[in-house]
């Protein structure tokens, strides 16, 4: 890994065109994809809501590395529009307590079904440290109970929030970035899509962690890889059938941002996708529409790695190696942002809630 943040200034640009997925895993993700096959525990397709859920919990915490440590890790609530949205506010172990943070505004994947603000509690906290920054996670709403468009509402009424309201909680309102991971790039990407369609909040980046992006499309890398765990495309059907209404909903840009007219204007992303994954393909699409439109700023594929890998830092390697090149994007970017407004750094937040 490359420890300086100054390489990010060049972008990594994709190919014009064709797949890349080729599904050879490294040894670490390999020995997942073993585990998951020898467990004999049943898919996410096989049992309820609530059950997978619980297993989705579970694995996490197998799997997910030792969080460091926070100066603040406290359950907030945020403004919704269908009621209050449950969130969870970090600040990086070495910020200033006094100081106006940078906000990095966290979505967590689950197929829009299942994770939590326990299942993704490690990466907030090691982004918000290693950034030097806060985080604020979403607990949006969960289908079936809660369909599209929900999680796109509450995604966007979160963001909304702290766009107006977060000095409060000692954030910095004008360095705010967005992002999450498979399901929650997806809403991370139609939040920066919403943003930019509303004049605001302008954000400094999204970081789009192997998003899903296409509800419509049939892509190679989900024919070429949909049938090996860890998530194979019967679990993507089993997802689809729980989010959306109904199939015209596929067409809907708010669930398949590759679907949207023009990503003219929108923020400056960071993608990632792994080449073990059924839904790079589509992931690289939206990237190639984002570089096409000008706002691909980097782009970094880990071609052994498995979806999810985000959360499997206690048994693999590279999640270490991710996490640090999204923390040193946004450092860059909210530095970067600091320096244009001196006076901003200085300030301090009124007393939070």
């Amino acid at each position: 890994m490359n420890a300086d943040p100054r390489h990010l200034q060049r972008p990594a640009l994709l190919p014009e065109s064709g797949p890349l997925a080729q599904g050879v895993p490294d040894p670490s993700a390999r020995r997942i994809v073993e585990r998951v096959i020898a467990s004999g525990a049943p898919a996410p397709e096989a049992m309820t809501p609530e059950q997978g859920r619980q297993a989705f919990r579970d694995s996490r915490a197998a799997l997910t590395h030792i969080a460091p440590p926070a100066s603040l890790v406290r359950d907030i609530t945020l403004r919704g529009a269908a009621g209050p949205i449950g969130a969870r506010l970090y600040r990086g172990a070495a910020c200033d307590a006094g100081a106006l943070l940078p906000v990095w505004v966290f979505f967590h994947s689950g197929g829009w079904v299942a994770g939590d603000l326990e299942t993704h509690d490690a990466v907030c906290r090691s982004i918000a440290t290693l950034a030097h920054c806060a985080v604020v996670a979403v607990d949006y709403r969960l289908a079936p109970e809660h369909r599209f468009p929900a999680a796109v509402d509450d995604a966007w009424a979160a963001l909304r929030h702290i766009a107006s309201d977060g000095a409060a909680l000692g954030l910095d309102t004008q360095r705010i970035a967005v992002g999450g991971d498979s399901a929650g790039g997806n809403l991370a990407a139609v939040a920066a899509l919403m943003a930019r369609d509303a004049g605001g909040p302008a954000l400094l980046m999204q970081v789009l962690v192997y998003p899903a992006t296409d509800f419509a499309g049939r892509h190679v890398s989900r024919e070429r890889l949909g049938a090996r765990p860890p998530l194979t495309g019967q679990t993507l059907d089993w997802f689809a059938t729980q989010y959306l209404r109904s199939e015209s909903d596929r067409t809907d840009w708010r669930a398949s941002p590759l679907l949207a007219p023009d990503l003219a204007g929108v923020a400056p992303a960071m993608l990632v996708t792994c080449g073990c994954d059924p839904l790079e393909d589509e992931a690289i699409a939206y990237g190639r529409r984002l570089q096409a439109a000008g706002a691909l700023l980097h782009y970094r594929r880990f071609p052994g790695q498995v979806h999810g890998f985000i959360t499997m830092g206690g048994a693999i390697p590279e999640t270490t190696i991710l996490l640090g090149e999204i923390a040193a994007a946004l450092d860059l970017a909210f530095d970067r942002a600091a320096a244009a407004q001196p006076d901003r750094r200085q300030a301090a937040p009124r007393e939070a809630p």
